[in-house]
């Protein structure tokens, strides 16, 4: 591809190929790249094989694996998973954090960027084209996560420590699902997670009770990293965030705000046909809540999504 790039007209704008995961992870990463193309770059997102159908982290980080193939003009672009935080624990890990042309996540996926607590009102009133705000977001996720935090060290220091089959991410996101939510009042629900988080760490407790020092250890080791009681849902499966938290944390609030919208409708309407007109073009304004999360994108003043931006301006700055 360099040697393509030489041969080409001198206005000719050099191309990046960036290797993504699967077909959401385009246009997320499309979002961070753009920012970095001018008049003598730019980016090509594209799938990790032509040949075949086959996605994932491995199929991206095939060729950086084998310190072959990656360089300036092909990079790759991949979810931390936990690899950020194992930072030289296992040989992906090292790879991965070693790598000028590997750019990450450092949350543990695009999940848990496009769930960031402070967006997700925005989200709400684009489903529902309503802007009244039902609950606090941020201050539910600030909650959820320091009720998790304690629970989360220990599924990380079992990572870490080779037993990760003791408590596998299933049963962390088992620990911590939201079951059922009433919007006015989700104190029960924060409460339900917790006397199951508590349940477990004391059980934990009992059996590796000479390992407890190691865990709280490890948790100032990770802090410099970005992790603490407050951010914990940045770093736990995006998958899980998005389905079993936020998700089932927003649904309900948009679906009453969709409900206070068409009451509203039917109240200032004059007669039948004016509710019946107003009412079907509110609908055919209404998009996808589950949609309108993949999409969103206010997530820019996170400072994973700024380290990430560091990353890319000194991979181009070098090459």
């Amino acid at each position: 591809m360099g040697a393509a790039d030489k041969l080409s007209p001198k206005k000719h704008r050099r191309r990046i190929i960036a290797y993504v995961e699967s077909y959401d992870d385009i246009a997320f990463w499309r979002t961070l790249l753009f920012e970095h193309e001018n008049d003598e770059r730019y980016f090509q997102i594209m799938l990790p094989s032509n040949r075949s159908l086959t996605k994932g982290k491995k199929m991206v980080l095939m060729n950086a694996l084998s310190n072959k193939g990656l360089g300036e003009n092909l990079i790759a672009c991949v979810d931390s998973d936990y690899d950020y935080l194992l930072q030289q624990t296992t040989k992906q890990s090292r790879q991965i954090n070693n790598n000028p042309f590997v750019l990450q996540t450092y949350t543990y996926a695009i999940e848990n960027f496009q769930c960031y607590a402070e967006s997700l009102h925005e989200v709400c009133v684009q489903a529902t084209l309503n802007d009244r705000q039902i609950i606090d977001f941020p201050a539910f996720m600030r909650d959820f996560s320091q009720i998790t935090y304690p629970l989360f060290l220990w599924h990380i220091w079992f990572i870490k420590n080779g037993q990760a089959e003791i408590f596998p991410i299933q049963h962390l996101a088992d620990c911590t699902s939201i079951h059922e939510i009433d919007i006015y009042n989700p104190l029960p629900t924060l409460q339900s997670i917790e006397r199951r988080v508590k349940n477990k760490i004391s059980k934990f407790q009992r059996r590796y009770y000479k390992q407890m020092d190691e865990v709280d250890a490890l948790g100032k080791e990770l802090e410099p990293l970005g992790l603490n009681p407050n951010t914990t849902y940045l770093y736990m499966q995006g998958h899980h965030i998005f389905e079993n938290i936020v998700l089932k944390l927003i649904t309900p609030v948009c679906t009453n705000l969709r409900r206070e919208r068409e009451r509203q409708i039917k109240q200032l309407s004059i007669h039948e046909q004016q509710f019946q007109n107003e009412l079907s073009c509110y609908e055919n304004s209404l998009a996808n809540i589950k949609l309108m999360l993949k999409k969103n994108d206010d997530f820019k003043k996170l400072p994973h999504y700024q380290q990430i931006q560091k990353d890319i301006e000194a991979l181009l700055k070098k090459h």
